[in-house]
């Protein structure tokens, strides 16, 4: 049965993308909100702080367990260093952390000496895998819709600058095969994508700050269009929770920043990686 959130969802300011501050906060939300869900709701809602959760295990791997954490997720740091020790140990799995953090994890202790691993894109993928398969139709589709979104732009920046698509791309269904694989402008994909369009004219885009306000501006539209009989379910506090970090995000951004992204996108694709899925996975997610 679909559970009602009709106190919670109107007590929520409505929210702009006007270049306003945005009249609550993401951790507002964990604090106020999030205790009041049910528990199948709320493994909904952690889809999106387990993308900070993934950012931090990658920052603790890299620099370990004295780094600094931006941001937490799910779990503290911690407890995301206890669940990376129980994964290099082997010890058995706890029920409360997610399939893919631990086949991450072993997968990475495993291989770890290896230099032909995109560890960063590597958990990425697994995390788009669980996220698509946590059983709420919309969830589902909008984790798809970004992943399109991004396997579209790296493929795009990739042509541009005559790089190996195919160490760009993530995931093995049928749009991202086409991606990887078409030699045509639309990827073979139109009428496929009802926003293939739109967001390969958003990539021609040359001014950066330009192209992060579109590209947010259609995903804020997705979640409005997609969410139209949601009124009162998990599915609106989640849209909430996506345009709110939409906000934040763009309170704290600025030219000299977004330019430095880029830089670092074109070095790190020039080098044979692909961390702009994790660039997106961080900041749009």
């Amino acid at each position: 049965m679909m559970s009602n959130y009709y106190c919670l969802v109107a007590g929520l300011p409505e929210l702009a993308f006007d270049g306003s501050k945005a009249p609550f906060t993401v951790e507002k939300f964990r604090e106020e909100v999030y205790p009041f869900l049910k528990k199948e709701d709320a493994r909904c809602i952690d889809l999106f702080f387990m993308a900070w959760d993934n950012a931090n295990i990658l920052l603790l791997l890299r620099d370990g367990a004295d780094s600094l954490l931006e941001r937490k997720g799910c779990y503290s740091k911690e407890q995301l260093l206890e669940i990376m020790a129980a994964a290099k140990e082997g010890d058995p799995r706890r029920s409360d952390v997610p399939e893919y953090m631990y086949d991450f994890l072993e997968y990475y202790y495993a291989n770890e000496e290896r230099t032909d691993i995109l560890w960063e894109d590597n958990l990425a993928l697994r995390y788009y895998a669980y996220a698509m398969k946590c059983g709420n139709k919309f969830i589902s589709e909008w984790f798809d819709f970004n992943l399109n979104v991004n396997n579209i732009l790296v493929a795009v920046l990739a042509r541009k600058y005559k790089l190996n698509i195919e160490t760009c791309v993530l995931g093995d269904g049928e749009v991202a095969e086409a991606i990887r694989t078409s030699g045509a402008r639309d990827f073979g994909l139109t009428g496929v994508l009802d926003y293939l369009e739109m967001v390969i004219r958003i990539s021609e885009n040359d001014k950066l700050q330009e192209r992060e306000r579109m590209l947010d501006d259609m995903r804020w539209n997705w979640l409005d269009d997609n969410s139209v009989f949601d009124y009162f379910t998990v599915e609106r506090l989640f849209v909430f929770l996506q345009k709110l970090d939409i906000i934040e995000r763009w309170a704290v951004l600025d030219a000299e920043k977004g330019m430095q992204r880029y830089k670092e996108l074109i070095d790190e694709l020039k080098s044979g990686t692909a961390s702009f899925i994790k660039d997106k996975e961080k900041n749009n997610l």
